[in-house]
């Protein structure tokens, strides 16, 4: 039952990193032209370590790293 509330806990973080990457990427508009590349660096880097984390069973680490992937790419969503 713990583990339950536990994944929980992490999916709504999860869908709550969608909003949040939302609201960055309308607020710093003018940072996300010059720096497209490094947001695509930030966004492989921290799904690299997501899947290192499932391999080494640690939770916290996957879903932070997951947390990180999402918001930043939402940020790369806004082109315009």
């Amino acid at each position: 039952m713990e583990g339950v509330i536990k994944l929980l806990i992490g999916i709504i973080a999860l869908v709550l990193g969608v909003f949040i990457g939302n609201f960055l990427a309308k607020s710093t508009k003018e940072e996300l032209m010059e720096n497209q590349k490094w947001f695509r660096l930030i966004v492989f880097l921290s799904l690299v370590s997501a899947i290192l984390s499932i391999i080494a069973k640690d939770d916290v680490m996957f879903f932070s790293f997951l947390f990180i992937a999402i918001v930043t790419s939402r940020s790369l969503r806004w082109k315009k």
